[in-house]
């Protein structure tokens, strides 16, 4: 009896559900301290010096750091090494941490933080992509202010143009984006034995963690302990980052002996943690009158922020992905992510498509007003399917769902009714109905190259119980139970019988990072490879057992029996307890190595991704035009994403990824001062949605099998997001015949194109 493509109940739900969750805010150690940042309060600046001599008279404190206490280097390991665990000589960005406080208590730690003088020579600030490009901006850092640039080239885009019936160009501008998690992010990190260290606490990638907290205190990786807590969302924001945070607090336990807890405020964890990264968007699109495409021209800037961090592959992602799921023969593409004076910018789900997918489908719908063709037909006449290249040359072999997004999510909502019924609209408040479609390269490809690869430990206990240990972090995705109903179906046993194991670096392999949707494909073909070895080391048991061959026995819900006659069969338990008679070892690791992935940085072009995921949005929204506010209605979202190994996980995601892009679209933007301080980090003052703006949402789920995925799985987190700001600004465009080209369509931005169009 399979429980994939079954909604069971999640692993984490009771303990959730009764406040039973451990988080890392709720744990203490005996003589524990508490940490507390130092932050800049210059935007950028060169450090003249750092006086603690006054915070380190303040009852309790035990000790202040500074760059100079540290034993290892002063370089978070993440891509391209350029932002220090503290500020040394110059700090880039207003909130960069100098120095941390460990105290007896949290009081006697914040009075010590406002006694730390800091002197500093202002710098002339950068603070816009604007600024950043000019010839004679002021370097951030020696080498400039580019990160990094990549492109594409593929075919003839002069000819291509001169093939078109029509050109448009246009210019877009996407802004900074907070992950809004509900638990701050925090650490709590322990002396150990002979001179080494564990740290709890809230975490995407547990083994990011460790290498950093290795390298800040220069000792081996093997005297490193990192163990996930309970992790209250992540979103991307704990991917990078707890790097940082493991470090610091780490670098106090280190130095004082004891346990040291370090938890960010809201604000805290506001001004230091990593966004979404702002975009300037440049697209030039040559169309034939019938609609199909003949060049794409795309130039586009990410704002990188102060620090590199993961910028290079959050921009390489948006590069392969800026023509959209759509044919188009001709194309260049150039992309550049460049330094500022603001807080640094890496993982956001989504990773870099939901900026060019904003600027692509705006371009699609604009070609289809013009062209007069229904904006879902041009998505139809230009979408990939199997045998159809992308724009790096990759051609895609299996698992296309597109085409069926597309008409799923149009007859599911109406979409030709509703036009109609929705232009007849004519007072003060309209509605409109907008669609767009993408995809998403699943896991890292060509771009994470090097952490392509997943272990899984799976272990047979005498009761015939099952341990799984996988460095795959639990994060609220609801990744225990996918990896428990793969187990389960891999070896015919229980879904309630698997166990998986807290993510420990002592524990666990490593899985690598959970990220870029490759944890269901990743660690779950992993866990099938370690299930595979173990039943061909049971069949033999159960051969002899029943005297008939191995080949033509099923494992099935606890019960391995005889192809031909069920009823000839024995119990998983027995088997098992045969097997422990017979010495025979019942726990092996799993391996898995990703398809290989290719890039090539001369011409853009390569096998990115080893396979692919899909989607379409309809969006429908209603638009006040007397004061430019935009409540979205519903929104019909179909997603490709192979087998749903748990359906109700699956809607969840939609749900959530809805939500955040609803966010993303009309009222989520960080704001800053002349200086380049931010001036909204709190919830009352940068907005999220509630439950008030969340809209009617109608989950659609199509599965196209990806041979080589578990089940049929492709992998499924990050694209619920990234067509949803299109689809409403789409949307937008159709209730009121106005183009919106920068996010977020605000009700004063809406209000004031309205009043210039009339």
């Amino acid at each position: 009896m399979s429980v994939v493509g079954k909604s069971v109940e999640r692993k984490d739900a009771l303990d959730k559900v009764l406040g039973l969750a451990q988080y890392v805010d709720d744990m203490h150690f005996d003589n524990m301290l508490i940490a507390k940042g130092v932050y800049s309060k210059e935007t950028y600046g060169k450090i003249i010096s750092i006086d603690i001599s006054k915070a380190e008279r303040v009852k309790g404190v035990v000790k202040i750091v500074t760059s100079k206490d540290i034993p290892g280097e002063n370089l978070v390991p993440i891509v391209r090494k350029d932002m220090p665990f503290l500020a040394e000589d110059v700090v880039r960005y207003y909130g960069e941490p100098v120095a941390y406080v460990a105290a007896e208590t949290i009081e006697a730690a914040e009075e010590a933080v406002k006694l730390v003088h800091i002197q500093y020579k202002p710098l002339e600030t950068v603070l816009s992509i604007e600024e950043s490009i000019k010839e004679k901006a002021p370097k951030i850092h020696p080498h400039g202010n580019i990160h990094k640039s990549y492109k594409i080239r593929k075919g003839d885009v002069a000819r291509g143009f001169s093939e078109a019936d029509i050109i448009i160009e246009n210019e877009y501008r996407t802004p900074h984006q907070e992950h809004s998690y509900l638990e701050t992010n925090g650490m709590l990190a322990v002396p150990a034995y002979e001179g080494g260290i564990t740290v709890y606490g809230s975490m995407q990638c547990p083994f990011y963690v460790q290498e950093g907290v290795a390298n800040i205190l220069n000792i081996p990786l093997n005297k490193v302990r990192i163990v996930q807590t309970v992790t209250g969302g992540g979103f991307g924001g704990k991917e990078d980052i707890p790097s940082l945070y493991a470090g610091n607090a780490a670098l106090l336990a280190y130095l004082t002996g004891r346990p040291v807890k370090l938890v960010l405020t809201r604000e805290e964890d506001f001004f230091t943690s990593s966004k979404r990264h702002p975009s300037l968007i440049k697209y030039k699109t040559g169309a034939r009158k019938d609609g199909t495409l003949t060049a794409i021209e795309v130039t586009y800037y990410l704002d990188g922020g102060a620090y590199s961090t993961l910028s290079p592959i959050v921009m390489w992602r948006g590069l392969i992905h800026a023509t959209g799921p759509y044919r188009c023969e001709n194309v260049r593409v150039d992309s550049h992510v460049v330094a500022t004076n603001r807080v640094h910018c890496g993982a956001f789900r989504g990773f870099g498509q939901p900026q060019v997918i904003f600027a692509h489908e705006s371009q699609m719908d604009i070609l289809a007003d013009k062209l007069q063709i229904d904006p879902a037909e041009i998505r139809r006449i230009n979408a990939v399917n199997v045998g159809d290249e992308t724009s790096t040359g990759q051609k895609l072999e299996t698992s296309v769902g597109l085409l069926e997004t597309i008409e799923k999510s149009v007859d599911k909502s109406e979409w030709q009714q509703k036009r109609s019924i929705y232009e007849q609209d004519k007072g003060d408040k309209r509605r409109g109905i907008g669609v767009s479609s993408c995809f998403y390269g699943v896991s890292l490809g060509a771009g994470g190259r090097k952490y392509e690869r997943s272990g899984a430990y799976v272990e047979i206990n005498r009761d015939s119980s099952v341990n799984v240990a996988v460095g795959t972090t639990e994060m609220g995705q609801g990744m225990r139970t996918v990896l428990s109903q793969i187990t389960a179906d891999a070896l015919g046993v229980k879904y309630e019988d698997i166990y998986i194991v807290p993510v420990d670096s002592t524990r666990v392999p490593d899985s690598g990072p959970t990220v870029a949707s490759r944890a269901t494909v990743m660690s779950g073909n992993a866990i099938r490879d370690a299930c595979r070895q173990l039943k061909e080391r049971l069949g033999k048991v159960a051969e002899e057992m029943l005297k008939i061959p191995r080949e033509v026995l099923v494992w099935d819900n606890d019960e391995v029996y005889f192809k031909q006659n069920p009823s000839v069969k024995l119990t998983f338990k027995s088997v098992i307890e045969e097997a422990y008679k017979r010495d025979v070892h019942l726990a092996t690791q799993g391996w898995f190595v990703a398809p290989y992935t290719t890039f090539d940085e001369e011409t853009g072009q390569g096998w990115c991704y080893f396979t692919y995921v899909y989607s379409t949005n309809v969006a429908e929204v209603e638009v006040d035009m007397t004061t430019g506010i935009v409540t979205v209605l519903k929104v019909t979202a179909a997603h490709d994403l192979g087998k749903a190994i748990n359906p109700a996980l699956v809607e969840g995601q939609i749900q959530g990824g809805v939500v955040q892009g609803i966010g993303y679209a009309l009222i989520e933007n960080l704001l800053y001062d002349k200086s380049g301080k931010m001036i909204n980090p709190n919830f009352s003052t940068y907005i999220i949605p509630t439950s008030v703006d969340t809209a009617v949402i109608d989950p659609i789920i199509v599965e196209h099998i990806y041979p080589d995925g578990p089940y049929g799985a492709k992998g499924f987190g990050e694209l619920p997001i990234i067509g949803v700001a299109p689809a409403i600004v789409n949307a937008v465009f159709h209730a009121t015949g106005v183009r919106m080209k920068e996010l977020p369509v605000t009700p004063e931005r809406l209000f004031s194109v309205i009043g210039e169009k009339k």
